[in-house]
This record gives structure tokens, sequence and C-alpha cells, in this order.
């Protein structure tokens, strides 16, 4: 025989005061709380519908997705050091698809704050930006001839 969603919930909220100090307010919150989300699912799943994820998704700003030592994956919420095309293949995205998706300026390192002030670090040490000045002059004459 199926529980029904009271006894689920006591359940849940049972489980959680055993690892959660919680005053009479909070479980009666977290009762309430998880039987209306029982409800809405049982709802979902006898009109044969799926929960919406594109809500769950939006969650997080894109501009705090990036941070210091990781960065979040904005369509399944995992954490890397940077986002590699190969994952954001899995989500049928590339790089440029995934920048305009969330609103990121072209050329925004998709990648953790660190990892890319160690990039910075390390190519300015190898003298990459009077390269690169080098390269832009050397491009601009030839597109004025």
């Amino acid at each position: 025989m199926a529980k029904s969603l009271v006894e689920m919930t006591a359940e849940i909220v049972s489980a959680q005061i055993t690892t959660t100090e919680m005053s009479t307010e909070d479980i009666n919150k977290a009762l309430n709380d998880t039987f209306k989300t029982l409800n809405g699912l049982q709802t979902l799943e006898l009109s044969g519908q799926q929960p919406d994820t594109e809500q769950d998704k939006k969650l997080m700003d894109p501009a705090k997705s990036i941070q210091k030592n990781k960065i979040i994956c904005l369509e399944c919420g995992e954490s890397f050091k940077m986002l590699s095309p190969k994952h954001l293949r899995s989500h049928d995205l590339t790089l440029k698809e995934y920048r305009e998706k969330y609103g990121f300026k072209a050329r925004q390192p998709l990648c953790a704050k660190s990892l890319s002030e160690k990039r910075s670090k390390s190519g300015k040490k190898r003298g990459l930006p009077e390269n690169l000045r080098k390269a832009i002059a050397a491009r601009s004459k030839r597109k004025k001839k």
C-alpha cells in the first residue's frame, strides 16, 4: 500500500529533525513546505507534465556563477575550474551559444577568476602583451594597404 502525502511529509521532516535543531515554528514551516512540494509533484505526475526545470536553472545570477575558485555551469549546476567545450556539448551548446544564452560578453573567460588571473600573470611574464601589441600593429598596417 502506498504512503499518503501526510505520512511521507512526516517521515521527511522527522528525518530532518534528527540531524538539525529546529524550533516548533521551523518544524511547522518545514511540514507545510514539504507537503506543498510533494502535493505539487504528485499533481504534475498525475497530469503527465514535467517539473519546470527552466525556473530552477535561472536561480543563479550568471554574473555570480563565475567565482574565485570555481565556475558553476548554469545548465546543470556543476562546479568546475573551467567550463570546457566538451561539457557544454553535453548540453548541446557551444561556448559562443552559452555566452549568448546567459548574457556573457564574447571575450569573457569561462573559468574561475583565480585561473584567469594565473594565466594573465603567466602571459605577462612571457611577454605576451608586448608581442600582442606588435601583432596588432602589423595587422592594422596590412589593412591600411
